[in-house]
C-alpha cells in the first residue's frame, strides 16, 4: 500500500473524498472499502482506489479504510477517520486544554508548594476543509487547530516576577509542515565496527549513504506508514539489514540503531556433486536444518547451469541466541488472504551468498530442499503450519515460498530423526525465514517518564521503546526459543502500545523484555528489588503479581538497569482486576491507545543528572506542533535545533548547582527580555580532590524565528553558594574581546557574555551541536563536553579539560545572601 487514506473533518452536508493506491505485480486489479470494518455496497467492483461521498450525514463518520486486490493477494489500507460536525459546531474549541510546565524552585505557587503553571495547548487536529483540492484524493484541507493568541504574565517568584507566555485563545489555522526524520549508527553486531559509507535503499530507491562512523539521516518521504529502509555493505563484508524503522509521524528526530550480521565465511563447493549445508549448528547447538544443494543446482543469471567450484556462504540467525534479535532483519509480519499484517513467530532466518570460486559473479540456485528437524519444534501444532519465507526488500513482509512437509524418508547419521522439508529458488531474493503465523496476540501499555517522580505532565514522547518475545517457560507446550519476535514502537502523548503474543490459559506462558532509547541514550526501568512498588512500577495488585516483574538487575545488581521481563499474561473477561491494563486484547488496541494515564501501565524514566530548564515559551521538544513563532522562544526554528553548552569548573569541597540566565543581548525586540534559565548540577572529577565540573546550556546566538536579525544573547552563569571567578578561558576572553560588545563583568560571583555567533569548540569550553532532534543534540554536546572534546564522548566528567570559565567555592557563613539569590530577586542586576 503506497498510499493510505487520511483523517478527514466535515460538516454535514459536506463532500469528502478518500483515495488509497496499492504496487504489485501484477497490478491490482480491484479496490474495496469499509466502513466501521463493513464493506460498504456497491465498492466491490472499484478498479481504483478512489471512494466519493456527497452529502455527508452523521452517520457517515467512523474509520474508512480500503482492500486492493490481485491474483498474487491483497492488501489493507491502515483506517482513516471520518469526523461529520454538525452545521457550526466548532472543531477547534478557542479554550485552550491544560498543559502544565514546571517553574523554578523557588517559584511555589500555593501553600502546598506546588511549582507547576498551566501555559494551555492547543490540539493539532484538523479543522474542516470546504471544497474538494483539484487532486481530489482527500488529502488534509491544510487547516489545523493551533495557537491564535499568547500573553506574557508576570508569574511572581520569590519576590520577582517571572515572565511567562501563556496560549488564551485556539483557533484554525495552517497546519504546521513537520519533518521527520529517522537518525542513527549502523554496526557490525559481532565487533561494534561501524558500516563506513553503507549504501541506503527506501524501496528500490538509494537515497544515501552512511558516514564514516555509519551514522545515517533518513528523511521520511509524506505519507508514509511504515518505514522500510535497506542497508548495504559495499565490501559485502555484512549481511544486508532490512529494518522498519519507527518514526514520529508528528515530525521531529527518532534514533536508532542497527546492528549487521557479519556474513558467514563460505565454504568451496563442488557444483556437480550433491552438497548439503546445516543451518544453526553454531555455538554447540543442533541444527535447526539444512540446505540440500543436488547436482547441477547452481546457475548462472543467463540461465547456464554452472558445475565449477562455488563459494557458498549462508548466515543463519539463530533464535536460540537472544543477542540476534537486535540483527534480525525485518518485523515478522505478512500480508493474510484478507490483506491484513499479521505476525509470524521465528525458527530461523538464513541469508544465502553464492558466488562463482574466486570471488566471481553471483549465482542463482534451484530447485534445492529445505529440511528443518522436527524435533526442534516444541509446539505440535506448529508443525502442520510451518513454512518456508522470502523477505521482500521493498514491502519489508515476509512472503510465502512453500510450505513444509514430513519428509519421506531419512538420510545419513540421523536415520531416527523426522524432518519438514520445502523446496526452494534462490533468484533475486536472498534472506529467507523458518516461520509460523501466530494468533495468540496482545498489547502492552508503555509510558516513558523524565524522571522518577512519574508525574503525568511530565511524559517523554519521541522514545523507542523494544519488545522482544522470549521463550515460553519450560514445561509449557510451545516453542522453546529464546526468542520468537520482535517489535518496536514510539511513545507519544499518551505512551505506545507494543504487540506481543500471550496466552489466557496460563500467565507465565509467554514473556517478553523490554527497553526504551530517547536519542541513543538507554531509560531507566522501575527497580523489582528489594521490594516491589506497585505505584511505582504502574500497576496494581493483583494483576502486578500475575505479570511477575523483574528489572533485568532483580538477581545481580552488577547488571543494567534498562530493561524489564513480564510474562504477558492475558487479561481475564470480566475480571475487573485485569481490564484496565497494561495487557490489553488484540482486538482493544483502541482501548489501549486511549487509556488515560491513571490506568494501569508499564514505566521507564529518564535519569536525570540534577538539570532544569525554563522557557518563557513553553515548547515540549517531543512534539515540534507545540512550538510557536515568538521572538523570545528558546528555539528559532523548529526544523533544526542548535544547542549550546558552556563548562565550568568549581574548585570546592562538593557538588554545586550552577545557572544559565539567558536574555536578550543586541536584537532590539529582545534586548533585556528573558528568553530562559537552566541549572545544572556540577559532577565530581573523579581524578581531581574536590573539584567539580558542570556543563551548562545557554541560548546560542544567531537569528530569531523572524529570520531576519541575529541576535547575541546575554548569558549570565552563576554558581550557587559563596563562589568566586578565578580563570576564563584564553581563547574565549581573546574572541569576546574582538567581537564587541562586551558584556559587563564587574562582579566575581558571576561570568557574563554575548553569545558568540560562532560555534567555537573545546578550545573556547564552548561546545555546539546542531541537529533534528532537540534531546539528540543536547545530549551530543553534554557528552563531549563532560569528555572536553569537540568528538569524543564521556559520562566521566573531566573537569580541568576544555573549560571556560573557573570558580572557586567555599561554604557560606550562615545568613550571607549568595550572589545566586540576588540575581533572582534582583534580575536587572545580571
Amino acid at each position: 500500500m503506497v498510499l493510505h487514506p487520511v483523517d478527514q473533518v466535515r460538516e454535514a452536508g459536506q463532500d469528502v473524498t478518500f483515495c488509497c493506491e496499492a504496487s504489485g505485480t501484477p497490478a491490482p486489479q480491484k479496490y474495496t472499502w469499509y466502513h466501521n470494518d463493513t464493506l460498504l455496497e456497491g465498492s466491490a467492483q472499484r478498479t481504483s482506489g478512489r471512494l466519493e461521498l456527497r452529502g455527508l450525514a452523521p452517520e457517515q463518520a467512523g474509520t474508512y479504510r480500503c482492500k486492493a486486490t490481485s491474483e498474487a493477494g491483497a492488501i489493507r489500507s491502515e483506517p482513516a477517520r471520518l469526523t461529520v460536525l454538525a452545521q457550526g459546531q466548532p472543531s477547534c474549541r478557542p479554550e485552550p486544554q491544560p498543559s502544565l510546565v514546571e517553574l523554578p524552585s523557588e517559584c511555589s505557587q500555593d501553600s502546598g508548594g506546588s511549582r507547576y503553571y498551566d501555559v494551555g495547548r492547543c490540539p493539532s487536529s484538523p479543522c474542516p476543509g470546504g471544497s474538494e483540492e483539484p487532486s481530489g484524493c482527500g488529502q488534509s484541507s491544510g487547516l489545523c487547530c493551533g495557537v491564535r493568541r499568547m500573553e506574557l504574565r508576570q508569574v511572581p517568584c520569590a519576590g520577582s516576577p517571572l515572565p511567562l507566555k501563556v496560549i488564551t485563545e485556539c483557533g484554525c489555522g495552517p497546519c504546521a509542515q513537520p519533518r521527520a526524520l529517522v537518525r542513527g549508527r549502523v554496526t557490525a553486531a559481532d565487533t561494534g565496527e561501524p558500516l563506513r559509507f553503507g549504501h541506503i535503499y527506501l524501496g528500490s530507491r538509494r537515497v544515501g549513504f552512511t558516514g564514516y562512523q555509519g551514522s545515517f539521516t533518513i528523511e521520511v518521504p509524506p505519507d508514509t506508514r511504515r518505514l522500510v529502509a535497506r542497508f548495504v555493505d559495499g565490501q559485502q563484508r555484512l549481511v544486508d539489514a532490512v529494518k522498519v524503522l519507527p518514526f514520529d509521524r508528528r515530525g521531529g528526530a527518532v534514533y536508532q540503531e542497527v546492528k549487521m550480521l557479519r556474513k558467514k565465511e563460505p565454504v568451496e563447493l563442488d557444483g556437480g556433486r550433491n552438497n548439503s549445508i546445516p543451518l544453526g549448528e553454531a555455538g554447540g547447538r543442533e541444527p535447526v536444518g539444512e540446505l540440500l544443494l543436488p547436482a547441477g543446482v547452481f546457475l548462472r543469471q543467463d540461465g547456464e547451469v554452472f558445475n565449477g567450484t562455488v563459494e557458498a556462504s549462508v548466515t543463519f540467525v539463530d533464535p536460540r541466541d537472544v543477542g540476534t534479535a537486535s540483527a534480525a532483519s525485518s518485523d515478522l509480519s505478512f500480508a493474510d488472504a484478507e490483506g491484513e499484517i499479521v505476525p509470524l513467530r521465528t525458527y530461523g532466518m538464513f541469508a544465502v551468498d553464492f558466488r562463482e570460486g574466486g570471488g566471481g559473479a553471483e549465482l542463482r540456485a534451484g530447485p534445492l530442499q529445505v529440511r528443518m528437524d522436527a524435533a526442534q519444534v516444541g509446539m505440535p501444532e506448529h508443525l502442520g503450519k510451518m513454512k518456508l519465507w522470502s523477505l521482500n526488500p521493498e514491502s519489508g513482509l515476509w512472503e510465502e515460498e512453500s510450505v513444509l512437509r514430513p519428509a519421506a524418508g531419512s538420510r545419513g547419521k540421523r536415520e531416527e530423526r523426522t524432518f519438514l522439508v520445502g523446496n526452494l529458488e534462490i533468484r533475486e531474493r536472498r534472506l529467507f525465514n523458518l516461520d509460523v503465523p501466530e494468533e495468540r496476540r496482545c498489547f502492552v501499555k508503555v509510558r516513558a517518564y523524565s524522571n522518577e517522580k512519574f508525574n503525568p505532565q511530565e511524559q517523554l514522547e519521541g522514545v523507542v521503546v523494544n519488545l522482544i518475545n522470549l521463550e515460553p517457560q519450560p514445561g509449557f507446550p510451545s516453542n522453546p526459543r529464546a526468542w520468537g519476535r520482535f517489535d518496536s514502537a514510539v511513545t507519544g502523548p499518551n505512551g505506545a502500545c507494543l504487540p506481543a503474543f500471550c496466552d489466557s490459559r496460563r500467565a507465565d506462558a509467554y514473556t517478553a523484555l523490554l527497553t526504551a532509547t530517547l536519542g541513543g541514550e538507554e531509560l531507566e526501568a522501575v527497580a523489582s528489588s528489594p521490594k516491589l512498588n506497585p505505584n511505582a512500577v504502574g500497576v496494581a495488585q493483583p494483576y502486578l503479581a500475575k505479570l511477575g516483574y523483574r528489572r533485568s538487575d532483580h538477581e545481580d545488581a552488577a547488571l543494567k538497569k534498562t530493561a524489564f521481563q513480564i510474562n504477558v499474561a492475558k487479561p481475564e473477561p470480566g475480571n475487573p482486576d485485569e481490564s484496565d491494563g497494561p495487557v490489553y486484547s488484540y482486538r482493544s488496541l483502541r482501548e489501549c491507545e486511549e487509556a488515560p494515564v491513571s490506568a494501569n501501565h508499564l514505566r521507564f524514566y529518564r535519569v536525570e543528572v540534577d538539570r532544569y530548564e525554563y522557557n518563557v515559551v513553553p515548547f515540549k521538544e517531543s512534539d515540534v506542533t507545540s512550538w510557536s513563532g515568538d521572538y523570545l522562544a528558546w528555539w528559532p526554528n523548529p526544523q533544526e535545533f542548535r544547542a549550546c553548552f558552556i563548562k565550568v569548573q568549581l574548585e570546592g569541597p562538593r557538588e554545586y548547582m550552577v545557572r544559565s540566565r539567558n536574555v536578550g543581548g543586541t536584537h532590539p525586540r529582545t534586548r533585556g527580555q528573558l528568553y530562559g534559565l537552566r541549572d545544572s548540577r556540577s559532577v565530581r572529577d573523579p581524578l581531581l580532590r574536590d573539584t567539580s565540573g558542570a556543563c551548562v546550556e545557554f541560548k546560542c546566538g544567531g537569528m530569531l524565528f523572524d529570520q531576519s536579525l541575529a541576535d547575541r544573547t546575554l548569558v549570565s552563569v552563576v554558581p550557587q553558594g559563596s563562589c568566586r571567578r578565578t580563570a576564563v578561558n584564553a581563547l574565549l576572553r581573546d574572541y569576546l574581546s574582538r567581537h564587541p560588545p562586551l558584556a559587563d563583568n564587574n562582579h566575581t560571583g558571576a561570568f557574563s557574555m554575548l553569545a558568540p555567533l560562532d560555534p567555537l569548540g573545546h578550545n573556547y569550553g564552548i561546545y555546539t551541536v546542531t541537529d533534528q532532534n532537540p534531546r539528540l543534540a543536547k545530549e551530543i554536546a553534554i557528552g563531549r563536553c563532560f569528555a572536553g572534546t569537540s568528538d569524543g564522548f564521556s559520562r566521566e566528567m573531566r573537569a580541568a579539560e576544555g573549560t571556560a570559565v573557573t570558580f572557586s567555592c567555599q561554604e557560606r557563613p550562615p545568613g550571607r545572601e549568595s550572589i545566586f539569590q540576588r540575581l533572582l530577586n534582583a534580575p536587572g542586576e545580571a
